[in-house]
């Protein structure tokens, strides 16, 4: 007797998005800026979301989201990213594919237009998970990835806050106040880390996250984003992570990877598992916010910020993006 194959229905498929999370405010963000950050996460999400229902993968949607945000100047990934003390660009980013768990990162890199896709070459081309600086900018280069000076990712938005930064830490130098033990404070970052997570027609998830990192960093800092649980998680049956924040805290958390281990173990469902993971986050001191789907459908979007750039696209096309806390 022949055996009967009932084929799997496809899933809905999903994107949500994130521009990062931070002092995000209707006072200290102009009409002018919030339009054009409307509008920049607006034409990642479509875009996608085109992907996603030509019956593309999940991991193309998320590589293709996270590359339109890494061009936008308005966002702490690529162009526009934060400098460092030395007043260039060291740049992170991560990708993981929740069907074979497989995953890709690339850190301190300064020449790679689009770290995202460097992550990809890491995770599709080498044995590897993670390469930083020179290793991956040959890598990159070797697969025709677009190279470009660190110039490039330095906007006047970004100098300013760097030598406002600089002239804050000179000044507690010179008082006595300065500790390597402290970012200076940062109220003047409005955009921040960017990532993405999918779900397809064929119900794969996909994760990823890209930054410049902290302001005024010391050279050669490296935070949560590509370290894989720490800021970025995709399991299939499970759920898909991408976070933003303090990523000293949530590389100490392995907060991305928390989230799927309270639903695995605890069975949390995918909101009380971030709310969870909000909560430690906060009780410590941290941050920050996080992107979150499960294989259902379901979203999570939970942060302890003033505002979090913030979106998502589903069910046929509807869009839905968010900047405030009481949005």
């Amino acid at each position: 007797m022949a055996l009967r194959v009932t084929a799997q229905a496809p899933k809905a498929p999903l994107l949500v998005i994130h521009g990062g999370a931070g002092n995000i405010t209707p006072q200290n963000l102009s009409p002018e800026e919030e339009l054009s950050c409307r509008m920049e996460l607006k034409r990642a999400l479509e875009t996608g979301w085109k992907i996603l229902q030509n019956g593309g993968s999940s991991l193309e949607a998320v590589v293709t989201a996270i590359s339109i945000l890494e061009d936008s100047p308005h966002f702490n990934a690529g162009k526009g990213s934060v400098l460092n003390r030395a007043g260039k660009v060291e740049l992170d980013a991560s990708i993981m594919e929740g069907k074979t768990g497989m995953a890709g990162a690339v850190a301190a890199v300064t020449r790679i237009k689009n770290p995202i896709q460097a992550a990809v070459l890491v995770m599709q081309k080498t044995p590897h998970v993670l390469l930083i600086g020179k290793g991956a900018h040959k890598l990159a280069k070797k697969n025709g990835l677009e190279l470009v000076p660190n110039s490039y990712f330095i906007t006047p938005k970004q100098k300013k806050v760097f030598q406002k930064l600089k002239s804050k830490a000179q000044k507690q130098k010179k008082d006595g106040r300065v500790s390597e033990r402290k970012f200076p404070s940062q109220p003047e970052i409005k955009g921040g880390t960017v990532g993405a997570v999918a779900l397809d027609k064929e119900g794969n998830l996909a994760a990823g996250t890209s930054t410049g990192g902290m302001a005024y960093k010391m050279q050669g800092r490296v935070g949560d984003t590509p370290i894989i649980g720490a800021s970025t998680w995709a399991e299939n049956n499970l759920c898909a992570v991408s976070t933003t924040g303090h990523g000293e805290y949530f590389i100490r958390g392995v907060v991305a990877y928390d989230i799927a281990a309270l639903m695995r173990y605890q069975k949390l469902s995918l909101s009380q598992a971030t709310q969870n993971v909000i909560q430690k986050l906060t009780e410590k001191g941290g941050q920050g916010g996080i992107i979150a789907i499960d294989s259902e459908g379901n979203i999570a979007m939970p942060f302890n910020t003033p505002g979090m750039f913030r979106g998502y696209i589903r069910n046929g096309g509807e869009l839905n993006i968010e900047i405030f806390a009481d949005e």
